[in-house]
């Protein structure tokens, strides 16, 4: 298992980017939360096997139907445990 950070840039709020996210996080049993950021990106924090978290970046980058992702920053992090994925408002 193993836990990373993500920063994802582009047009990501507004578009149902947070609930498609969650969505692919929940069919590929990734735990963590999702929020936006007062500079109009998201933040990630997921935690999953290493196979798992990178179907879900795949995601990440491609985004919602609407969503328009320029940019996504991983960060690695150390192991956090999480009870489900979340969206936080």
């Amino acid at each position: 298992m193993q836990t990373i950070r993500l920063i994802v840039k582009g047009k990501v709020q507004g578009v149902y980017y947070r609930a498609f996210i969650k969505e692919m996080a929940d069919q590929l049993s990734v735990s963590g939360w999702i929020k936006n950021l007062p500079d109009k990106n998201v933040e990630i924090k997921a935690t999953a096997t290493e196979e798992q978290l990178q179907q879900f970046i795949n995601w990440c980058k491609q985004g919602s139907a609407r969503a328009i992702v320029n940019e996504v920053m991983i960060e690695e992090l150390s192991i956090e445990a999480f009870n489900g994925f979340r969206i936080i408002r």
